[in-house]
């Protein structure tokens, strides 16, 4: 008997040595590709892992990133604008274009949490969307399958979280139902009239665009991202998009109506519920805090690689502030971008707006939250936020009457100029 429980052992933990490698080896395999000596026997020899990893480190092929491709991140938080900064890459002719893929990690890992601050969840999650990442920004669609459910057939799925948000994904070749890829589609449209997603043509169509940029609102801070950032085979950029805290709390109360029950409850009642849950808005703060704090400092793996850009300034100024990140990436701004940036950001009070649209007057809409909620929630929140309203140009509002008065603006005049 005790050579028996053992071998069980024995196998039960072989087993795991076996799960963990193919688990390693499955999300490096986008980026890891050096040829590696193949063992005669179960085990390598001599100086073989030393002299693969060497080959990896001299080779011209994997040692930087061979295709010249620029990379771009949007960093955003929840209802801070992310949507309509995704449409200044969208739009462009060169981009391929990615609406928040780690949605598929997050509800795939931690299906029963939004937003869990769990410290083991939260490794669990961005170590897996930094894998998820890297593929991606590789053009390898592929590894997108291991989170999808349930799994794509013969690479082709209808799962893909807003798949209509993406022109690349809407336009041929992957969908030959739409017609050229600078026609306006409505979500609704693509999914309807394409299909299944073919991700074979997908992981095509990337390869074919100059640039990859990909929207996100599941990684909480820069910091999370330096792995990325430093790696040699990206060309990494990352776009930091923040918003008022006051202006989020508003957009969110409005549109996850549920979630924010509480929250509307005090905003109608004038009485704050005494189970409120603060860390819906403190955490926006922290993390705005960390990552500016990280960014501003202007730490040297950040050099050339970080941009802060608050919603206010594009919505105020949308041509000029697009300008400026596409001078920052050195890309040339498209037409189509300013066409759309033209068409997008003059509605009038009559237009239809969608709470995921991207249609709006956006300088009335800047600071609209002002009227949305009791002075009694801004009180509580410039008091929760004070830190990361100051280090943003964030403007308190000593009154009720200071804060309903639009003739005086919230939002300081403060230039962050990209760290080049």
């Amino acid at each position: 008997m005790q050579c028996s429980w053992k071998a069980v052992l024995l196998l039960a933990l072989a087993s795991i040595a076996i799960q963990y490698t193919a688990i390693r080896t499955l999300t490096a395999k986008s980026f890891h590709a050096c040829p590696v000596p193949s063992p005669v026997n179960c085990s390598p020899g001599p100086g073989e892992a030393e002299m693969a990893e060497r080959l990896c480190e001299e080779s011209p092929t994997f040692g930087y990133n061979v295709s010249r491709k620029t990379h771009i991140l949007i960093l955003a938080t929840t209802r801070s604008g992310s949507s309509f900064v995704g449409q200044l890459f969208n739009q462009h002719l060169d981009f391929f274009y990615l609406f928040e893929p780690l949605y598929h990690v997050q509800y795939t890992l931690l299906p029963r949490f939004t937003q869990s601050r769990n410290p083991s969840d939260r490794r669990v999650m961005l170590g897996a969307s930094r894998d998820l990442l890297r593929s991606l920004y590789d053009c390898d669609l592929y590894f997108l399958e291991n989170y999808i459910k349930p799994p794509p057939v013969n690479h082709t799925t209808d799962r893909i979280f807003r798949r209509g948000a993406s022109k690349a994904l809407c336009s041929p070749p992957v969908c030959e139902a739409q017609g050229p890829a600078d026609t306006n589609l409505e979500e609704g449209d693509c999914v309807r009239k394409c299909g299944l997603l073919n991700l074979t043509l997908a992981a095509e169509a990337c390869r074919e665009r100059s640039h990859v940029a990909i929207k996100t609102v599941r990684v909480p801070e820069v910091n999370d991202l330096r792995a990325l950032v430093e790696d040699p085979r990206l060309n990494l950029k990352v776009i930091q998009l923040v918003r008022d805290p006051r202006g989020i709390l508003a957009s969110r109360s409005e549109t996850f109506r549920d979630t924010y029950r509480l929250w509307r409850i005090w905003d109608g009642t004038g009485r704050k519920p005494y189970n409120l849950d603060v860390s819906q808005l403190t955490t926006v703060c922290e993390d705005f805090w960390n990552s500016v704090s990280t960014g501003l400092t202007r730490p040297p793996w950040l050099k050339g690689k970080y941009m802060l850009v608050r919603y206010e300034d594009l919505a105020r100024n949308p041509m000029k502030k697009t300008e400026e990140i596409y001078g920052f990436l050195g890309i040339p701004l498209d037409s189509h971008v300013e066409r759309w940036i033209h068409n997008n950001t003059r509605a009038d009070r009559f237009s239809s707006k969608h709470k995921y649209g991207t249609l709006r007057n956006s300088a009335a809409t800047a600071e609209k939250w002002r009227f949305r909620l009791s002075y009694d929630i801004v009180a509580f929140t410039q008091n929760a936020c004070q830190h990361v309203l100051a280090q943003l140009g964030y403007k308190v509002a000593a009154s009720e009457q200071e804060l309903k008065n639009l003739s005086v603006s919230l939002v300081e005049e403060r230039h962050f100029h990209p760290f080049l």
